[in-house]
C-alpha cells in the first residue's frame, strides 16, 4: 500500500491505456524480431521435395469454405502463444496453430450462418471490441514513435544520473479515524502492547494490517503523502510516533523498523520502469489532445448539464505498488 498525494482522472487513464498497450504487444519494442513460434510457422512450409520453407505471409496454409488462412495469420497467432508453448518443436507448433485457426474460422462461419452478427448482444460486444481496438491503435500511433531508446536514456540522465543516493525507510503504521483513537493506541504501545497485534485489530488500512501487521515495506520519501513522509523520515529505527500523524486518510501511528541508503540504479536496471513512466506521460498527453479537440457536455444524476468548473477534484487515494 502506498499513500500517494497525486491522483487524477488522466493519470488513471494513462495507467489503463498503458496496460492496454502492453496487452496488445505495443511495448514489445525490445523483444526479438524472430521468436521460436515465428520460426515454427515457416519450417513446415517447404515443398514435398524438401525445398526452401515458404516465407510469403500471403501463402495459403488452409481454406475453410473457400475463406483463406495464410501464413501471416499463423504468425500473428504465434505471437500470442504462452512462452511455455513456444518451446515446443516447430513441427508440433505449426499444425497446432493451423488447426486452431481452422476451428475458429469454422465457428465464425457457423455463427454468421445463424445470423448471430445481428444479435443485439453480439453486435454490442463486437462494437465494444472494435472501439477498443480503435482506441489502442490511435494511442499506439501517438505514443510509440516517442518511446525510443534515446528518450529512455534522456529520462535516465535527467532523473537518475548524478543524483545523490536516496534514503529509504521500512515502516509500519496503524491508521484510525480520530486523534483520540490514535492517542489511545500510543498509550497502549507505551504500556507494552504489540504493534502488529494492534494494527491487525484496529487499523482501517486493512490491506497492510490484516496480513502484515501494518507493514508498508520499504519506501522513499516521495512515495508517501508529505505529512506521513515527513514524520517517518524524521524518526529513528526502532521508534514509534509519540503523537498522532494526521493526513487526508486519517490519523497514523507510525513505527520505523529500519532505514537504508540506496545507490542510484544503473540505466539497465530501471529501463523498463522508465519506459512505463514515459508511456503513462505520453498517453496522458494524448488523452488531453483528444479531449481538447471535441465538445464535451456532462450531465448530473438529475439530467441537468454539469458546468465544467463544477467537476469534483479527485483527492489523493491509496495505490498499490
Amino acid at each position: 500500500m502506498r499513500f500517494s498525494s497525486s491522483g487524477s482522472v488522466l493519470a488513471a487513464a494513462a495507467l489503463l491505456a498503458s496496460t492496454l498497450l502492453t496487452s496488445t504487444g505495443a511495448l514489445a519494442a525490445d523483444a526479438p524480431k524472430t521468436t521460436p513460434a515465428a520460426g515454427a510457422t515457416a519450417a513446415p512450409q517447404g515443398g514435398p521435395d524438401g525445398g526452401a520453407p515458404q516465407t510469403d505471409p500471403n501463402a495459403l496454409v488452409a481454406t475453410v469454405n473457400g475463406e483463406k488462412i495464410t501464413l501471416g495469420d499463423i504468425r500473428k497467432a504465434a505471437t500470442n502463444m504462452p512462452p511455455q508453448l513456444r518451446q515446443l518443436p516447430p513441427n508440433v507448433i505449426f499444425p497446432m496453430l493451423v488447426n486452431q485457426a481452422v476451428d475458429q474460422k469454422a465457428i465464425q462461419i457457423a455463427a454468421r450462418k445463424d445470423n448471430l452478427q445481428n444479435d443485439p448482444e453480439t453486435k454490442a460486444a463486437m462494437e465494444t471490441a472494435a472501439n477498443t481496438a480503435l482506441q489502442n491503435s490511435w494511442l499506439s500511433k501517438q505514443v510509440m514513435p516517442q518511446l525510443t531508446d534515446a528518450a529512455v536514456h534522456d529520462y535516465y540522465m535527467k532523473n537518475y544520473a548524478n543524483k545523490p543516493a536516496e534514503k529509504e525507510v521500512h515502516a509500519r503504521h496503524i491508521l484510525v479515524k480520530t486523534e483520540a483513537e490514535a492517542n489511545d493506541i500510543i498509550k497502549q504501545l507505551k504500556g507494552g502492547a504489540d504493534f502488529g497485534t494492534l494494527a491487525a485489530k484496529l487499523s482501517t488500512d486493512k490491506g497492510s494490517a490484516q496480513n502484515n501487521g501494518g507493514d508498508l515495506g520499504w519506501f522513499k520519501k516521495g512515495d508517501m503523502v508529505p505529512a506521513f513522509s515527513d514524520a517517518a523520515f524524521a524518526m529513528k529505527p526502532g521508534t514509534y510516533s509519540q503523537t498522532p500523524v494526521k493526513s487526508q486518510f486519517g490519523y497514523h501511528v507510525i513505527q520505523v523498523l529500519e532505514d537504508r541508503t540506496v545507490p542510484v540504479p544503473k540505466e539497465d536496471e530501471v529501463k523498463d520502469k522508465i519506459r512505463q513512466k514515459l508511456v503513462q506521460e505520453d498517453v496522458r498527453a494524448a488523452v488531453e489532445k483528444a479531449t481538447s479537440g471535441v465538445k464535451i457536455v456532462r450531465y448530473g444524476p438529475d439530467g441537468k448539464v454539469v458546468p465544467d468548473n463544477a467537476q469534483p477534484a479527485i483527492a489523493g487515494t491509496p495505490k498499490k505498488n
